[in-house]
Parts: structure tokens; C-alpha cells; sequence
């Protein structure tokens, strides 16, 4: 990394946070005109098309190409957008009310510490666990509102949701574990181009795959493009390399709050007093579980 972008790294959680929650507030702009798994299939290959030219500028005339982080990283990609993204869209789009989409998706950051505790040995502190325990109980206060609306929902769309979740706790441990040495925008498109393939398939076999091109759906697609598949996904991969994965996963906590807020300022949602406090308990949580530990002064033993 660039000193510029070393001085900067403390900013890069409040930016990755607020580019992640506007992914919501895009797919709820672009979902009555596209079909879910189709939107994904051209999202990411609108995102692989940016990136690859860039790429493969980066690997000419490096040496060997670097098969296997590639690989491994077009798998976590797989995992991160194609599974993730897949299984939760699928699940709402089929009566999953957005509520318990919500607080299934909220189960990530302890999922995520969880496999990264047994499957790389990082160590999971009694503070950053109870920071973990505080951010989920934020979140759950945040869709509970939420909680009672929407259609009745069971296996059919509840087991994709939580296959979701599951498969972007993996492709976090993943990316942490074995993709290493690699150009972010190398790794970045490799990501795309594993995500794409799941997303493909999964339209051309359940989807029409009609789309409606409006400027509403035009204008959503750019944004999610550039600002979600290249710009908060580069954050979450410096702080993937630069951090532990369960401090991470944590950030995930505050997207329902930011959200939340976001989307009483363009969709005139109401925001209830449960709603305000889960916001601040969910912040308590993250704070805790991403707070360095205090280093011992001088003379201490």
C-alpha cells in the first residue's frame, strides 16, 4: 500500500459501511425491473469487464502467472457475491420478508469468527465475543419492526438465506487464508469471474431473463457496479489483508443500521425508538469487537 493509502486506512471501515449499505437501497431501485440472478449475472460481468483489462496490464511481463492465488481467490469470490448474494436475493424474491433476511444476515461477523477461530487459529477474546453477542442483539433490535410483515416463510426460503450466510463467512476465512501476494485488482476480478458463474447458471435455469431497461434500473446498475463490485469490495479486501477476519466481519453489524437511516432519508421508512436504539447498541458492539487492546504502559508488567 501507498503512504497515502496507509494514512487513509483508518477511514476505509466508515467508507466500506456506507458503500455496503447502499447495495440495498440499489437492488430494492433495480428489482422490480430485472430478475435476481440475472441482475447478478450482469452486475458482475459489467464489474469483470472494468477490472480484467487491468489485470492482465498488471500480470504482463510479471514472471509466472499466479495460478493457484487466482484461483483461490476466484473461489472466495464465489463464496462472497455469487452464493451470498444468490441465496439471499433468492429467498426474498421467493416470500423471505426482508426482516428475517436481515437478522439471518446478521449471524455473518459470529459465523465468520466462529470458522476463522477453528479454521486458522485466530484467536477470539472475551471482549471481541462480547462485542460480537452486543452487535447482534443491535442488529435484532434494528429489524424487529420488520419482524411481523411480509409473507409467511419457511425451508424453501429460509435454507437459502442461511446457505448465503454461511458462504460469505467461508469466502472471508478463505480470502484471508490462502490468497496472498496477489494485486487486489487481480484478485478483484479473479473474485468476479468466479461469482459470474453461479449467477449465470442459476438464471439460465430458473430465469426468463427478460430485463427492463429503464434509467431507474440503468443508473442502479452503474452504482452497484462501481461503487459495491469495485469500490467497497477493494475496501473489504485491504482490510481483509490488513486486519483480523472477525474484526472484519463485525463492520457487517452496522449495514442494517446504516441502512435503516438511509432509507428513512429517501423511502420516508419510519424509524421507531426500538429501531434508534439498536442502532446504538449495534455501534457499542462493533466498537467492542474492532477496539485494539490496550497496550501495557511502561513499568507495567
Amino acid at each position: 500500500m501507498t503512504g497515502l493509502a496507509n494514512r487513509l486506512l483508518p477511514l476505509f471501515p466508515v467508507l466500506f459501511v456506507l458503500l455496503w449499505s447502499t447495495g440495498f437501497v440499489g437492488a430494492r431501485y433495480a428489482m422490480p425491473h430485472a430478475e435476481p440472478f440475472t441482475f447478478l449475472a450482469l452486475r458482475f460481468a459489467l464489474a469483470l469487464l472494468i477490472l480484467l483489462p487491468v489485470a492482465l496490464v498488471l500480470l504482463r511481463g510479471k514472471g509466472p502467472l499466479p495460478v493457484r492465488p487466482i484461483a483461490h481467490s476466484a473461489f472466495a469470490g464465489c463464496l462472497i457475491h455469487g452464493f451470498y448474494l444468490g441465496g439471499v436475493f433468492y429467498a426474498v424474491r421467493h416470500g423471505l420478508p426482508a426482516g428475517i433476511a436481515a437478522l439471518v444476515a446478521g449471524l455473518q461477523p459470529f459465523l465468520t469468527a466462529l470458522i476463522a477461530w477453528v479454521a486458522i487459529g485466530e484467536r477470539l477474546t472475551r471482549r471481541h465475543a462480547l462485542g460480537l453477542a452486543i452487535g447482534l442483539c443491535g442488529v435484532a433490535l434494528v429489524v424487529a419492526p420488520k419482524l411481523g410483515t411480509g409473507a409467511a416463510f419457511g425451508a424453501q426460503t429460509l435454507l437459502p438465506a442461511l446457505f448465503g450466510v454461511v458462504a460469505i463467512a467461508l469466502g472471508t476465512v478463505w480470502q484471508k487464508r490462502f490468497v496472498t501476494g496477489l494485486d487486489l485488482r487481480v484478485g478483484a476480478a479473479a473474485q468476479y469471474a468466479g461469482a459470474f458463474v453461479p449467477s449465470i447458471l442459476m438464471a439460465l435455469a430458473s430465469e426468463t431473463m427478460r430485463i427492463d431497461w429503464t434509467l431507474e434500473l440503468v443508473l442502479s446498475l452503474l452504482w452497484l457496479v462501481l461503487a459495491l463490485s469495485i469500490g467497497a469490495v477493494m475496501l473489504l479486501l485491504v482490510l481483509i489483508r490488513n486486519g483480523s477476519v472477525s474484526s472484519v466481519a463485525s463492520l457487517f453489524y452496522l449495514v442494517p443500521s446504516v441502512t435503516a437511516c438511509m432509507a428513512f432519508v429517501l423511502f420516508g421508512e419510519q424509524l421507531t425508538p426500538i429501531q434508534l436504539v439498536g442502532i446504538a447498541v449495534a455501534a457499542a458492539g462493533v466498537w467492542l469487537a474492532t477496539r485494539a487492546p490496550r497496550r501495557p504502559r511502561a513499568g507495567e508488567a
